[in-house]
């Protein structure tokens, strides 16, 4: 499209590719852009910042959540969740039925319908804000109340069986657990090649499929099955991305498959034969105030199943010749056949190129690093490390990764390098004198230490019995209960995952990763000074007094092999 005079929206504007991509269409002349935020502040930044380089263009900001109707926009989702009425008018909002009325309540549609752009772009990172809201916190707060409330209630009570069937069907969680599992057997089984079959959820057609659940068009069902389809493909593709799991393929099939075989006899509904029932017209039931769905009672059984001709499809059931006659004509899902699939299937298998592995699709198409970034990575870090001394501070971790493991072996490496400043003498040492010199330096830097507690990182002190520690801590994570049980264990498992450990027992573990460190990081290269010598770990930038960050990605690829392989 000509950009020149157009109406663009970039929903996410403010962010660092937000405004990046605003830029470049600022550049090509449209009339009229919106940046939109979530919040004011930042979309009105960004309006006023692009409207300065732009003057000849008309911008516009908007902000707001893009998920919820337009009256919860300004309001965080915790404060959405913590009252009753907003909460379940949320839960309305996504789970009954789009009619047109509740569709105009959306801020998203209203923000559309009020620009009516020619071109949306969308650089909000949803991914990010659905998985967020962490419906693994919200599982075990359920738990903790059905094990509470549930005592002394009958065995089966209609509430909590209601709720636990509820989480019994969200999905998420049911195919990450099937991902981790089919992860770890494979791994530990040696599988040398992983190919899955799988499906676009919609016969390959689009938002307009006929085809659906319900009375909507599409269902929220079908469309969860698409959801489910492409979550599955990029699970898939992060397996094939970890080292030591097999190689990982999807053939996807984008039509309906079929067919298995052709036969008279009973149909099948769902596995079981579908009984018939008459009304005869003297019996109609004359329609009132409210109308049953199920009503038992109704119609006379012929002590008979339905019967005719029907084209079997497998897994999709069967259909009649009107149906069959009308899913596979031309415009509507069409069809692909078994043996088409398999013979994929084969090539892919034996090594060949079906150009049909969506996996490899993904891999050839997603944009990984860059030779710029590689180049720009030195001058931003000797940047960071320039206002670090302007300021004199030390910019060490703010534990935005979680868990905080990586601020932890920060925090223990940066200590480590004020204690020794040449760090190569630390296996020499005494665990003990580590540990003292260690909680000396804490001791005495105020500041530091409470920058480490704030961020939600404890400190564990030498003695293994007293914690330093602020109102909130990382590690333990919440699962279900604010009150944990400490046992030796407990201890020893917080402090790996996510306390700074000031113990002996710790600064043994880091002379050895020291030593090991020093002799990959040094000794090879005397005698390896060929390309397959791993020199990016001594990348521009990496010097000595980048120390914490250098030890603490050898960790990360060495002990916890956590290396990226593409």
């Amino acid at each position: 499209m000509m950009l020149r005079n157009s109406k663009v929206l970039v929903l996410g504007g403010w962010g660092l590719v937000g405004m990046a991509v605003c830029r470049r269409l600022l550049a090509r002349g449209p009339a009229k852009l919106v940046p939109h935020s979530l919040r004011r502040s930042e979309a009105e930044e960004a309006a006023c910042e692009l409207a300065a380089e732009f003057p000849q263009v008309t911008v516009l900001p908007a902000w707001g959540d893009i998920f919820v109707r337009e009256e919860f926009k300004d309001i965080p989702r915790t404060e959405i969740m913590k009252s009753r009425e907003m909460r379940w008018t949320f839960v309305e909002d996504v789970f009954e039925k789009l009619t047109p009325e509740r569709l105009e309540r959306f801020f998203l549609y209203r923000l559309i319908i009020e620009h009516r752009p020619d071109l949306i772009v969308d650089c909000v990172n949803s991914a990010t804000g659905f998985a967020y809201q962490d419906i693994y916190s919200a599982y075990y707060d359920v738990k903790n109340v059905m094990e509470v409330e549930g005592r002394g209630l009958p065995p089966h009570d209609p509430f909590f069986d209601r709720v636990e069937r509820f989480c019994g069907t969200v999905y998420v969680p049911q195919l990450i657990r099937h991902i981790q599992v089919l992860h770890e057997a494979t791994s530990q089984a040696g599988v040398h090649t992983y190919l899955k079959v799988g499906t676009t959820g919609t016969g390959g057609m689009g938002f307009n499929v006929p085809y659906t659940h319900s009375e909507a068009k599409p269902s929220g069902q079908l469309l969860a099955k698409s959801s489910m389809a492409g979550a599955h493909s990029m699970l898939l593709f992060l397996m094939g991305r970890t080292p030591g799991c097999p190689y990982v393929k999807e053939i996807k099939p984008a039509a309906a498959i079929a067919w298995k075989r052709i036969a008279y006899g009973e149909v099948l509904r769902g596995g079981k034969p579908i009984p018939l029932y008459d009304c005869p017209p003297e019996t109609a039931e004359t329609l009132g105030v409210t109308f049953l769905r199920l009503k038992s009672g109704s119609g006379v059984p012929l002590n008979e199943n339905l019967k005719s001709v029907f084209i079997d499809t497998g897994e999709n059931g069967i259909f009649s010749v009107g149906e069959f006659y009308t899913i596979t004509a031309a415009q509507q899902m069409e069809f692909v056949t078994p043996e088409e699939i398999s013979q994929a299937v084969l090539w892919e298998i034996e090594g060949g190129n079906s150009g049909l592995d969506v996996i490899g699709a993904l891999d050839s198409v997603v944009m990984g690093p860059t030779y710029r970034a590689g180049i720009l990575r030195g001058a931003a870090l000797n940047e960071m490390r320039r206002l670090e001394h302007e300021h004199n501070t030390a910019s060490v971790a703010f534990e935005m990764l979680g868990p905080p493991a990586l601020a932890k072996l920060l925090y223990e490496a940066y200590l480590l390098k004020l204690a020794y400043p040449d760090p190569a003498v630390i296996p020499s040492e005494s665990a003990a004198t580590i540990s003292a010199k260690v909680w000396e330096i804490l001791h005495r830097e105020p500041v530091l230490r409470a920058t480490i507690i704030s961020i939600g990182v404890p400190i564990l002190l030498p003695d293994g019995k007293s914690v330093l520690r602020g109102p909130e801590v990382k590690i333990p994570a919440y699962s279900g209960s604010n009150e944990l049980p400490v046992t030796p264990g407990a201890v020893d498992e917080w402090a790996d995952k996510g306390w700074l450990d000031l113990r002996p027992s710790n600064m043994r573990r880091w002379q050895q990763r020291v030593a090991d460190f020093f002799k990959a990081a040094t000794e090879a290269a005397t005698t390896d000074t060929s390309s397959g010598f791993p020199w990016e770990r001594r990348m521009l930038g990496e010097e000595d007094e980048f120390f914490a960050g250098r030890i603490v990605t050898y960790l990360f690829i060495e002990e916890e092999k956590g290396g990226r392989i593409k």
